[in-house]
Order: C-alpha cells, then sequence, then structure tokens
C-alpha cells in the first residue's frame, strides 16, 4: 500500500473511551491514531498517566501525527491571548510531546478574522511549538465564515511566513467551504501535515447546510476522494491520511466494526490512487 499512511481520527467513535480507540485503531491495522485533547485531559483527571497511553500505542505500534485541537486563539483579545491561550498551548503542546505527537491542530475562529493577526499569532505559535517540541498545523473548516477555504489558509500561512509550517487539508471541509478539488494542487505536498479523509452525503441540500455529522464513510458520498488523493500524491504528499467522521449513527455502532470498515474503505481508495 504505496505512498500514504493509514490513520485514525478517533472522532470517528466518539462515545469510546481513548483505550477502547487505540485498541479499535491497533485491531483495524491503522498505522497511526490522532487523539484528542479532551481525551488525554479526561484520561489524565482520571489518575492516568500517560506514559500508560505511551505504552498502548506501542503495543499497536500506533504514530501520533498530532493532537486535535487547539481553539480560541484565532479571535481572542489581546490580553486573552497572553494570559490564557498562549499558556494552554503550551499545556496542549506538552501533552503531545508526552505521547510522542510533533503536532497539533490548531482550528480557525468560526466568524470574521483579521489575518494579519491570525498570522502575527500563528507564527508566535509556532515559535512556542519549536520550543516545546510540538508544532501547530493550521486548520480551515468549511462551515466558519471566514477562514473556510484553502486560499484564505494559504493567506494566513503567507503572512505568518515560517519555514516549518504545515497545514490540514481535509476533503469535506474543501467542498462544504464551496473549494474545487485542484484547491490541492495550491499546497505543496512537504507543507501538508495531515489529509482528513471523509465524504459527503448523496442529498438534495444545499453544501452550505452539510454540518460535521452529515460526513459518511469514504466512497460512500459524492467526492472524488481517489482525484483528490492522486492530487496529494502529484504536490509530493506522502504522509498520514486520516479517517475523520462525526457521524452520530456510527457513533451507536460497535467502534471495533467502524475502525474496520473505515479503515476497509480508505485502503481501497489508497490503493486505486496508486
Amino acid at each position: 500500500m504505496a505512498r500514504f499512511e493509514l490513520c485514525f481520527n478517533t472522532s470517528t467513535i466518539q462515545p469510546a473511551s481513548i483505550e477502547e480507540k487505540i485498541r479499535a485503531a491497533g485491531e483495524a491495522g491503522y498505522g497511526a491514531i490522532e487523539l484528542w485533547c479532551e481525551d488525554l485531559a479526561g484520561w489524565e483527571r482520571s489518575g492516568g498517566k500517560f506514559a500508560e497511553i505511551r505504552r498502548l500505542l506501542d503495543d499497536y505500534n500506533l504514530a501520533v501525527p498530532d493532537l486535535v485541537h487547539f481553539s480560541g486563539w484565532m479571535d481572542a483579545t489581546d490580553s486573552v491571548f497572553e494570559t490564557e491561550r498562549l499558556p494552554e498551548a503550551r499545556r496542549l503542546m506538552e501533552q503531545g510531546v508526552a505521547i510522542g505527537a510533533p503536532r497539533i491542530i490548531a482550528g480557525p475562529a468560526r466568524g470574521q478574522v483579521d489575518l494579519n493577526r491570525a498570522a502575527d499569532r500563528f507564527r508566535r505559535l509556532m515559535d512556542l511549538g519549536q520550543e516545546v517540541g510540538c508544532l501547530p498545523a493550521l486548520e480551515f473548516l468549511g462551515f466558519v465564515d471566514h477562514v473556510n477555504n484553502v486560499d484564505t489558509l494559504m493567506e494566513i500561512v503567507n503572512m505568518a511566513d515560517h519555514a516549518r509550517t504545515t497545514v490540514v487539508m481535509d476533503a469535506f471541509h474543501i467542498y462544504r467551504g464551496g473549494g474545487k478539488d485542484e484547491d490541492i494542487l495550491k499546497v505543496p505536498g512537504a507543507q501538508v501535515a495531515i489529509f482528513h479523509i471523509d465524504d459527503a452525503p448523496k442529498t438534495d441540500r444545499e453544501r452550505e447546510t452539510l454540518a460535521d455529522g452529515d460526513r459518511v464513510y469514504p466512497g460512500d458520498g459524492i467526492l472524488n476522494l481517489q482525484g483528490m488523493l492522486e492530487m496529494l500524491a502529484s504536490q509530493g504528499f506522502s504522509g498520514p491520511v486520516s479517517l475523520e467522521l462525526f457521524n452520530e449513527d456510527l457513533w451507536r455502532e460497535d467502534p471495533r466494526e467502524v475502525a474496520r470498515i473505515g479503515a476497509d474503505k480508505v485502503r481501497r481508495l489508497i490503493e486505486s490512487a496508486s
């Protein structure tokens, strides 16, 4: 299975415990897993140690390309950014270091954004990440008001002007934000930290009405995912392709079975794109 690494975002089986999520991913044959900061915080509150999570990950040979996610930094007041968001970023980055994650996803604000300020703040997050050892990866979300497409994402990246910046690409968010598949070609492969693979449902609804929970298994919807993977490969990307769903119908099913079905569907797409 050639150029991509099969990865599992644990939002796909959200109600499961962090241990169940790791076991489900490992048993389904994924090589990597995206863990959520909330799950790690809950584990820590219950008296668990991150070293135990690290051992469980090692038992299943699972890499952790990133943690999900850090928010509230892009539109915070200057005072809140300095006194609350930067210390929180450090804490989460230190979690990443503890479990072996080299990156943490930094998500956008939901409303309108001062892009120059966002770029300045992202540069500071990058500097902090270099100090701690866990770098932020910048994400756009198709359903927010402003940072909802690849063009706006890359505008922030270019203004931030930090050599080690990477971004998150997501099939559903490209579609939901009104973008085109070819937007993938606007980002060098070396600058893509991870590709979230998911599908948009076959529906008569306008795409502007779609929400996270509408995502379906890759290959069960309308997106040209094979074409997207081929474009990523043409850009030199060879990193993790991560199944990321928020479908509540799937949350009610056996998490191991959901992980297995998802792995089979993503593998088929990866093999077809190879």
